[in-house]
């Protein structure tokens, strides 16, 4: 079979954007949209890959020509939908370990206008130890520092040669850290007041929200009946060889935070991609917290000690491979989203509602089946985030205690249910708990697992029990009792678990 290279030619434009982190998020995610951008919108922009790390893939990226395709599986009006796209918009990979002369030339690149970066959230981190004349430096705010102030000279402090930086990730705060970053290499470098001004006004760090599933690789190494992978299979179909498949679901999200919309630059929106450009982006964080991530962490556990495995479970309507559905679990979802989640934010309902709906049919992918036991790893920390704000908004809003919402916090509590804590095969520490007679391993830190065990261990009334545990400032950060009527609804919850099993619980709180 031949190479994509041999049947997807390269496509040569000016290089525009400068992109940090070579992962399969990135290239199904940015790189894809520009390359969208650039057939749709006349964006005429490719990307130059950086390799952040001393390891990483961008050999096996300029072995291909820097080609690959992005596979996007999901539903589409309810149908399962498979679409692919031999991505063109990167022009080469540099590893700056070994390329650093070609990587900083890249500074003095007249057309050069957008930095975009996914290093991880740790990756946007202050590190003293790095100097301007390393080559690299080792961190990702420090090599963008040094980047930028090549840039600076090159172009003697141009107004119009700064650079607009979009960090992707995971963190609303992602660009006020690396500004705060940038900002303390250059006091600490010496860099002049000349370049800090340029970088404060020449320059736009802009915080953003990114929303893709992007499973990556790995799923297409699933096999068929036959024995052939995925991967395999969808090569044959494209007549190519891709050692860098990216697989993706279909939905797509990019909100961008910016006092100025630099739209007329890169032009996403009008290429008809899911892109928003705003001054204040709370809302939209808000909304994907609260009923994405908030959908996931107040379901999946009551849905777990039902008999649940998958996400699928909770969503499908009915059973095809994996999936087994629950339809009390299904309820709950749906119900704890739209009944009590949704009408605890603040904003546009109907939006809320829009962006709801195409969670649900996200969740419905048959194509990423996502373990409920993957979602509940930090379970506490994860309903204090998620959860919390709408419980605690709900009750002030309604004056009551939502029904499901406090089911979710008694579900918690019963997941937490053992006494014994373990080590795994890799040092780290668990809380071994149980599931209709089978033993599943609580991942969480450690004093949430210590606090578990010796709780399960001396009480059993399950009002005391939801005492304790409501009542743990650190944990909420707040005495979560002060809510009227909270811990005596919990507390009724966790005693119908106890008596019933949660299968019944479940069924009987949607009823």
């Amino acid at each position: 079979m031949k190479s994509i290279k041999e049947v997807v030619k390269t496509v040569k434009r000016p290089e525009k954007v400068l992109q940090f982190g070579e992962g399969g998020f990135l290239r199904a995610f940015v790189d894809w949209q520009i390359d969208i951008a650039n057939e749709k919108a006349g964006f005429n922009g490719n990307i130059v890959i950086v390799q952040p790390l001393p390891q990483g893939m961008v050999d096996v990226m300029n072995q291909q020509n820097n080609l690959y395709t992005t596979v996007l599986r999901g539903l589409k009006d309810g149908k399962p939908t498979v679409e692919t796209r031999a991505i063109t918009s990167v022009s080469r990979s540099l590893n700056p370990y070994t390329q650093y002369d070609e990587y900083i030339a890249c500074a003095e690149n007249p057309d050069l206008r957008f930095i975009v970066s996914n290093t991880t959230e740790a990756g946007i981190r202050y590190d003293e130890s790095v100097k301007l004349e390393d080559k690299p430096q080792a961190s990702y705010p420090g090599k963008l520092t040094a980047f930028l102030y090549r840039r600076f000279q090159a172009f003697k402090g141009a107004h119009d040669k700064g650079l607009i930086l979009v960090p992707c990730e995971l963190s609303e705060d992602a660009g006020l850290n690396l500004r705060i970053c940038i900002l303390q290499h250059a006091r600490d470098w010496h860099l002049g007041p000349d370049f800090i001004n340029w970088f404060n006004n020449d320059c736009d760090v802009c915080s953003c929200l990114v929303d893709r599933i992007v499973p990556g690789y790995r799923p297409l190494m699933n096999k068929d009946e036959n024995g052939k992978t995925q991967a395999e299979n969808l090569c044959e179909k494209l007549g190519y060889e891709d050692k860098l498949l990216d697989s993706a679901e279909l939905f797509h999200l990019w909100c961008i935070e910016s006092a100025k919309s630099h739209e007329d630059e890169l032009p996403l929106v009008k290429a008809g991609l899911n892109v928003i450009w705003t001054p204040n982006m709370d809302f939209y964080h808000t909304r994907k917290v609260r009923i994405l991530n908030g959908a996931h962490t107040s379901s999946v556990l009551a849905a777990y000690l039902a008999g649940s495995n998958y996400v699928q479970d909770i969503v499908c309507a009915e059973e095809n491979g994996f999936c087994k559905p629950n339809a009390a679990a299904n309820k709950f979802m749906h119900d704890v989203i739209f009944n009590e989640i949704i009408p605890s934010i603040d904003g546009d309902q109907q939006q809320l509602i829009n962006y709801a709906n195409d969670v649900i049919e996200r969740f419905q992918n048959p194509f990423n089946p996502h373990a409920l036991m993957d979602i509940s790893l930090n379970s506490i920390s994860k309903f204090w985030t998620r959860c919390l704000p709408s419980v605690t908004q709900y009750i002030q809003k309604k004056g009551s205690v939502p029904k499901l919402l406090s089911f979710s916090l008694a579900a918690l509590i019963a997941f937490y249910n053992g006494t014994e804590i373990k080590e795994n095969d890799r040092g780290g520490k668990y809380l071994e708990s149980k599931r209709a007679g089978n033993t599943y391993p609580n991942n969480d830190s450690l004093p949430v697992l210590e606090f578990f065990a010796e709780l399960n261990r001396t009480e059993k009334d399950p009002a005391a029990i939801a005492h304790k545990v409501l009542s743990n400032v650190s944990f909420w950060k707040e005495d979560l009792t002060s809510y009227a009527g909270l811990e005596a609804a919990v507390a009724g919850h966790l005693a119908a678990i106890q008596s019933k099993g949660m299968p019944a619980a479940l069924a009987d709180v949607v009823a």
